[in-house]
């Protein structure tokens, strides 16, 4: 069953090109390893995906066309799957005289994210750098405070065992501000817990902070939501330790 499908992304920051016709296919029980240098645009891709940023619409240049259209050669992204494999685009014929402004799409189980972006969220759970926590609340205010928001029901019960599981057993009362800051990117962790009929998974870097331990129990995590029928799509700067296949797929630092 197919879960995400991108097609023609591109991303322009400051007049600079980060990455151009990327297209992705993703689907249930798979796991894409999104890779790069810093500023090659993984996160820019990652908040594209999920419907945060929208995709840059591009200019083609005119042509003309005799006999055949010309093939467009661009391919910033390297996958290492079948899976994954980004296709090439052609250039229509048209007017010679007008320029072509041509947007990516991107759809999550059906639906458009950037027409419809509850929709096609209902079953997505993205966890990015900034972490959608007030500093004030305890952890067990912020996660009922955001399973409230997303239609979840728990009870706070069941929000103090999954922090205990995240290693915060005796934290749950105190205010974020004084957790550091592994423990509050925990506490943010434990909405993988939380929203179980999630059926795909945006992670950016997920193992920044985290001591050995907590990084071996994500992976499980990671590996149980995949073998159940989930879909991952990962940021990391270190090797995956994860018992699954892995496709990988690499952004071009563009100049």
């Amino acid at each position: 069953m197919t879960i995400l499908v991108a097609q023609n992304i591109a991303c322009e920051k400051s007049d600079r090109r980060l990455f151009s016709d990327v297209n992705i296919h993703l689907s249930a029980s798979q796991l894409i390893h999104l890779t790069g240098e810093n500023g090659a645009g993984k996160t820019s891709l990652l908040r594209i995906l999920v419907g945060l940023s929208a995709p840059a619409r591009i200019e083609s240049a005119p042509a003309r066309f005799e006999s055949a259209p010309a093939r467009v050669e661009s391919a910033p992204a390297r996958f290492e799957s079948a899976h994954a494999r980004p296709e090439s685009a052609s250039a229509k014929p048209d007017d010679a005289s007008t320029n072509e402004f041509t947007q990516g799409r991107v759809e999550i189980n059906g639906t458009d994210v950037h027409s419809n972006t509850d929709q096609a969220s209902e079953k997505l759970l993205y966890f990015g750098h900034k972490q959608g926590v007030s500093q004030l609340l305890t952890p067990v205010e912020n996660l009922m405070s955001w399973c409230k928001l997303h239609n979840i029901v728990v009870s706070e019960a069941d929000i103090i065992t999954i922090l205990g599981e995240l290693g915060l057993t005796g934290l749950e009362d105190l205010p974020l501000k004084n957790l550091s800051a592994g423990q509050q990117r925990r506490v943010s962790l434990a909405k993988l817990w939380l929203k179980t009929h999630a059926n795909l998974w945006v992670l950016d870097e997920p193992f920044t902070a985290l001591d050995v331990n907590l990084i071996a129990s994500l992976e499980n995590k990671i590996r149980e939501f995949l073998q159940s029928g989930g879909a991952v799509l990962m940021t990391s700067h270190q090797a995956l330790n994860i018992d699954h296949p892995i496709t990988n797929m690499h952004l071009e630092y563009q100049w």
